[in-house]
């Protein structure tokens, strides 16, 4: 009989959001980390006393000083990276108030439905472009 040991993976819980603009869509290409330079929705960790929607918010206000109207939720993506599983709540979104203002981005870029495969996105954030193409239909 074989055994094999399943490591504990970290679990960290995030929101994201798809900023819409009629037919396009928002994009923001990290600045830091391991993932530097790869393409990604904005948003950030939850706290423990947020609910998704004002972890979103909150997170869009501090990366983007802007404020946004959080609307239907698009997915829930579940997704290993090599160290730690990302549970992430994705939200389509307008900016309700305010120009969006990279605080934390190296860049960003206002995407139609046929260039959304054009950027190097993380892989989770690649679940959302496959969503979004069938969406932007």
């Amino acid at each position: 009989m074989q055994h094999r040991i399943i490591e504990n993976m970290n679990t960290i819980h995030v929101v994201a959001a798809i900023i819409r603009d009629q037919d396009r869509i928002f994009a923001t290409q990290r600045g830091y980390g391991d993932w530097k330079d790869y393409w990604e929705f904005p948003g950030g960790k939850i706290e423990a006393s947020e609910t998704a929607e004002d972890a979103l918010r909150r997170e869009i206000r501090e990366e983007l000083d802007t404020d946004i109207t959080v609307g239907e939720k698009l997915a829930s993506i579940e997704y290993d990276y090599p160290a730690f599983h990302l549970s992430m709540e994705c939200f389509m979104a307008e900016v309700q108030q305010g120009e969006l203002v990279l605080k934390e981005h190296e860049a960003a870029r206002w995407l139609g439905k046929n260039e959304l495969d054009s950027l190097n996105w993380l892989p989770a954030d690649m679940i959302i472009i496959e969503l979004l193409k069938q969406k932007l239909s």
